[in-house]
């Protein structure tokens, strides 16, 4: 039973996305990729090819190698360079919490693994020519896969030098924060109870064994499947109290488990995956906070940017213009486990992650403030009840700091005309 578990899409999905964020996994590939490469050259001298091969002299190839040797190393190092200085750029120009994801660009981190991959390929395969390791036909393809491997590094290269120029810009930054959120939103928007059964708002009268966390920090995943397959072997129900998210100590419940049965708490406490970070995939709110800090950290005295906060409040239209949307009839959108009960995302803290800080620091900010009740009003014409509600409590708030931080009256009244109509 352990084996499916292990390998659940689920799981398997939420491994990846942190495999991604491993700088060294796609360089090593590459590199035992090029070693495996030059070896299986060898085989082609077994092959009775080389009678029909053309002939490719050895110092043509070991000069190829050799100018490829040195300048994969430099532009290797370059690359190396410019990612650092892109992090810095995304960390103090953005927010922190945006580096996975400029750490997991995948034209970066392929660049580099080819630059990489290329060196190493040129230091195996010249050393092995320089040894007769390689007979006419075992050349040829030395002589191909040089070839090969440079018109590779070159594609690869023009693509980069087009990223590099973009990485870690605010800009940037924001559209990756917000395709992160976009995904995790509709992920949830989908699946709202993660496949599982919805559980009641009020808890605190909910009975059952609790399930505490072994260790402080964020939950970044719960394996559902893993909760209902322990349910049915137990004969049990659990009530999941925690979302992906939530910042968790020893001790604190993270779900109730209602049954007769006898169980080990821990068999239920590993299918939570706790980790001192918080990760995008499963954590809707995270990526709408991360949008938020950009943006609060835009109106700061330091930077004084109004216009990225616009940006970041027309991305938050653009998400929970998503959100509202009713989903259409699907396979994630059916209960498959039955056994687990999990709590809805509220919209009222979705829109608190989203806006608060904004509508703070931005009160001072006349072009911030309209903009804002802009896209307050604009989400009220939605239709949804919950997002309607949200949007003129955040409103009427947004609105009371703006009259309390401005000065001039004239910037006043344009606010209250752009308010939502109470």
């Amino acid at each position: 039973m352990a084996l499916p578990l292990l390998f659940s899409l689920d799981r398997l999905r939420f491994f990846l996305s942190r495999v991604r964020e491993r700088l060294w996994i796609k360089p090593l590939a590459l590199c035992l990729l090029s070693v495996g490469g030059v070896f299986t050259a060898k085989l082609a001298d077994d092959t009775g090819l080389s009678r029909v091969l053309p002939q490719v002299t050895l110092k043509s190839v070991e000069s190829l190698l050799s100018v490829m040797a040195s300048s994969m190393l430099v532009i290797a190092t370059f690359a190396v360079g410019s990612m650092v200085a892109a992090y810095a750029s995304a960390s103090t120009g953005a927010t922190p919490r945006s580096i996975p994801l400029v750490i997991g660009d995948d034209v970066t981190q392929n660049a580099l693994s080819a630059f990489i991959g290329a060196f190493i390929f040129s230091i195996v395969a010249l050393v092995a020519t320089q040894n007769d390791l390689f007979g006419p036909a075992g050349l040829f393809s030395i002589f191909t896969l040089t070839l090969l491997v440079f018109a590779i590094v070159v594609i690869t290269f023009v693509r980069w030098v087009d990223r590099i120029a973009r990485l870690g810009r605010v800009v940037n930054t924001i559209a990756q924060v917000e395709k992160a959120a976009f995904e995790a939103l509709n992920q949830r928007r989908l699946s709202p109870t993660l496949g599982a059964l919805t559980a009641p708002q009020q808890q605190e009268n909910m009975q059952g064994a609790p399930v505490c966390a072994g260790s402080v920090g964020y939950i970044q995943y719960i394996d559902v499947k893993a909760l209902q397959s322990h349910a049915e072997t137990l004969d049990c129900q659990v009530l999941v109290t925690t979302l992906p998210g939530a910042f968790v100590n020893v001790g604190i419940p993270l779900a109730l488990v209602e049954g007769d049965g006898i169980f080990e708490p821990e068999t239920f406490a590993s299918a939570f995956t706790i980790s001192a970070n918080r990760a995008f995939e499963e954590d809707p709110r995270f990526g709408l906070l991360a949008l938020s800090e950009i943006a609060d950290k835009a109106l700061s005295p330091g930077i004084n940017d109004p216009g990225t906060a616009i940006n970041v409040i027309g991305a938050m239209v653009r998400l929970f213009t998503l959100w509202q949307s009713q989903p259409e009839k699907n396979e994630m959108t059916k209960i498959i486990y039955d056994r687990v009960l999990v709590p809805t995302l509220s919209t009222d803290d979705l829109f608190d992650d989203a806006f608060t800080a904004i509508a703070r620091d931005g009160a001072g900010f006349v072009e911030v403030a309209i903009r804002l009740q802009r896209a307050f009003r604009a989400l009220t014409e939605t239709g949804d009840q919950a997002t309607v509600a949200a949007a003129r409590r955040h409103s009427r708030m947004a609105l009371k700091r703006s009259e309390l931080v401005m000065t001039l009256q004239d910037d006043i009244d344009a606010v209250r005309r752009s308010a939502v109509l109470l």
